[in-house]
């Protein structure tokens, strides 16, 4: 059974049992001269596949959201033009519903929640219009000329938890704006509500703290979560209103150093970057911000470039009341953007009565960068964001950094950006950048750079504990990932970072902790921080609360290996073999080298009973124990001298399982060289018993990898004498004629 993720477009025609009451066979003709004259042009023009026609609808599968809009509008756009012409009561209107989701494919046919959501959001489109779930919209927003309707989340049939809907509008004063849905009783709720509270406000304004436990229940009972017993702060993205969206870094840019530099403030509760921008579209009204995010304080704002002046509005308002408890407009220089930034910072924490230590005032008080170009670079690459990133995100975002650092060497901030990259790319084996010795280094050495230059900055300690982790320098890692917590006290990723050494070290209850408290801090957070969240719960093994985020990850992220490996393990740990099955035969369709020897090394410094379970797992999934699932006869072993005559001063030339040629060569001291088509590298091999055993610096953590050597029986055409099964590969080889 084959799952993939899609774009699903549901049409249905609306009051079809009225109109077919009138006329039965006119609907039923005109049904089909609709589909065959509209929607079937309309879905190749679009590269759709037309699945099947449902009674009075019609089921289509695009591999773009794009395509799927752009389908539905000239669909509805057409319909409606012959439509004018029509009497209303015998016109035949369509409403559309689209969804991104995962569906499962048995032959031409398509099912799944995917196709089911799809087909119940078109229920909540107007006639003639469209609706499209919020997976939709976040891959759509502004690549189309049309406005979205917010209808906020919406419970519906057969789906646990309620989905984000948004209708889309086709006015053209509407396009590129998200405008929210309010019921009518809003506005008057919303006086009154303001009245009331200023009249307390007035009557305890030398004594009251908002904050505090006291507060009415009534009026916090529709946040999403308890409210934190220190004040709570969301720092809304700034609104670049310069007309230029090359600006929009820097608007993006000051919302996210405030949240840094908040988050450094133990006297306050400050939501990560991401759940912010998450909803930055999503609600209508300051208070639907609140209660989504579970806090009581909002902090929003504008920003216009134009030359070298900078206008920044900014507005800390009481969520629960709507007032504002502080505003200011600044018309400055940009050269004066960091004295507005600590002006804002120090009103917020006047704003609230949060006291300082003399730590936090130090750090408050310090100016990341001299040089505001090297800023306006780092902030570029910030913008661009690096969690499970592609290579041309990577490659931008470490040119930023770079440029940022070339400008000002003592930029602390862009030489801890760069270890943060760095060690995503060895964690994960990415070495389309850089070899995994080479990408440690350079996190190594980064992070190090970084702390030399600001002892307190959290993010080079938190990439400074995950490599001393897998070093296996556990109470090392600790310390350090715990320093980049007091440094700042509201970092999720830091929480996440200490969840996931806690999990690995044994403290599982305390790592459990940590990440529900990262997952407070960032309620809505990004998909690599999910897969995160998934692996601290799994490891802690807490399966049921694992899998839906690794879910919920995977929709994101559905190339992502330790995803498809996790979920696998995940769902054969709660035993629901079918499902581990599904994701273990992805994993091997997309990494169809993968295997339990190469996962047994990758994770080498992971604690035996852990990993012992992990490997369990994946076998029971249906993971294999080679690449290629290959299967060697002992009968076809190379052993012993044969196996040393191999390697005796000779060259072996041949090709990969997945088609890489390659040539490699072995001295009679123990050294090695290796060549393909991307990859030069040097090391050491010896033979262990019947096994040939190699190290290249930076691979499996430079330790001495195993693998067999047999005679090649292939049947399906390789001319190659002999096999190489390693945990990397599977290679097909001859040995030089010459022997060199």
């Amino acid at each position: 059974m084959e799952r993939r993720l899609a774009a699903i477009l549901i049409a249905d025609v609306v009051g079809y049992s009225h109109l077919s009451e009138i006329d039965e066979e006119r609907t039923r003709a005109q049904f089909h001269f609709d589909a065959e004259s509209i929607f079937f042009p309309a879905i190749e023009a679009n590269n759709g596949r037309l699945v099947k026609t449902i009674g009075d609808g019609l089921l289509v599968e695009f591999h773009s959201v794009v395509d799927a809009l752009r389908c539905a509008l000239d669909v509805q756009v057409l319909k409606a033009e012959r439509n004018a012409s029509v009497p209303p009561d015998q016109q035949m209107k369509f409403r559309i519903g689209i969804n991104l989701g995962d569906i499962i494919v048995e032959g031409e046919d398509i099912h799944g929640d995917g196709v089911n959501i799809a087909d119940r959001i078109q229920a909540l489109a107007e006639p003639g219009g469209i609706a499209v779930s919020g997976s939709t919209y976040d891959q759509l927003k502004s690549k189309l000329p049309v406005g979205y309707l917010s209808l906020g989340r919406q419970k519906i049939k057969g789906i646990a938890e309620p989905i984000r809907v948004y209708r889309v509008l086709l006015q053209p004063a509407a396009a590129g704006k998200t405008i929210a849905s309010r019921g009518r009783w809003w506005p008057w709720v919303h006086v009154v509500t303001i009245l009331v509270c200023g009249l307390l406000l007035a009557s305890m304004v030398y004594w009251w703290q908002p904050w505090s436990p006291s507060q009415s229940q009534g009026a916090i009972g529709r946040f999403a979560y308890p409210l934190p017993d220190k004040p709570s702060v969301a720092v809304l993205p700034f609104i670049n209103v310069s007309g230029d969206a090359t600006h929009d870094h820097l608007a993006e840019g000051l919302t996210d150093d405030l949240i840094t530099e908040l988050s450094k403030v133990s006297g306050l509760f400050v939501i990560a970057r991401h759940s912010v921008f998450a909803v930055r579209n999503t609600s209508g009204t300051i208070q639907d911000v609140a209660a989504e995010l579970g806090v009581q304080y909002v902090l929003e704002g504008t920003l216009q470039r134009d030359g070298l002046r900078l206008r920044i509005n900014v507005k800390l308002i009481e969520a629960m009341t709507g007032l504002s408890l502080w505003a200011e407009k600044y018309d400055r220089k940009y050269a004066d953007l960091f004295a507005v930034q600590d002006d804002v910072i120090g009103k917020i924490i006047s704003a609230l009565a949060v006291k300082l230590s003399q730590g936090e005032r130090t750090q408050l008080a310090r100016i990341p960068t001299d040089n505001l170009e090297a800023y306006d670079y780092y902030m570029r690459a910030e913008h661009e964001g690096f969690i499970y990133g592609d290579v041309a995100t990577y490659r931008r975002t470490l040119s930023f950094y770079q440029k940022a650092i070339d400008l000002d060497p003592g930029f602390a901030n862009a030489h801890a950006g760069i270890a943060r990259v760095a060690v995503d790319v060895w964690r994960n084996d990415y070495n389309f950048l850089w070899s995994a010795a080479i990408a440690r280094k350079i996190a190594y050495d980064a992070a190090g750079q970084a702390l030399k230059l600001d002892p307190n900055n959290a993010r080079a300690h938190a990439v400074l504990a995950l490599l001393q982790w897998v070093d296996g320098r556990e109470t090392e890692a600790l310390e350090s990932a715990k320093t980049a917590i007091a440094a700042q006290p509201n970092d999720a990723e830091a929480y996440g970072n200490l969840a996931l050494i806690l999990a690995h070290t044994g403290d599982r209850g305390q790592a459990i902790t940590e990440i529900e408290r990262a997952l407070r801090l960032d309620p809505s957070p990004a998909p690599g921080f999910q897969l995160l969240a998934g692996i601290v719960f799994y490891t802690a093994r807490e399966y049921r609360r694992a899998i839906p985020l690794i879910e919920a990850a995977l929709g994101d992220l559905p190339r992502a290996e330790p995803a498809r490996e996790y979920l696998a393990a995940a769902y054969a740990s709660e035993e629901d073999q079918a499902r581990a099955a599904q994701e273990a035969e992805k994993l091997l369709e997309l990494f169809p080298e993968s295997n339990l020897t190469y996962y047994s090394y990758l994770y080498d410094y992971w604690r035996d009973e852990d990993l012992d379970r992990h490997l369990a797992a994946l076998k029971s999934a249906g993971v294999p124990q080679w690449p290629f699932a290959f299967q060697g006869k002992d009968a076809d072993r190379v052993k012993g001298t044969d196996l040393r005559d191999l390697i005796d001063s000779r060259t072996w030339v041949g090709r990969h399982k997945n088609g890489t040629d390659f040539m490699q060569y072995f001295d009679k001291t123990g050294k090695t060289a290796y060549r393909s088509t991307n990859t030069n590298i040097t090391g050491v091999v010896e033979i262990q018993g019947d096994s040939l055993c190699e190290k290249f610096d930076g691979y499996f953590l430079d330790r001495l990898v195993c693998g067999q050597v047999f005679r090649n029986t292939d049947s399906t055409g390789r001319n190659d004498t002999y096999v190489h099964v390693t945990p990397r590969s599977l290679q097909f080889f001859s040995l030089a004629r010459d022997g060199h």
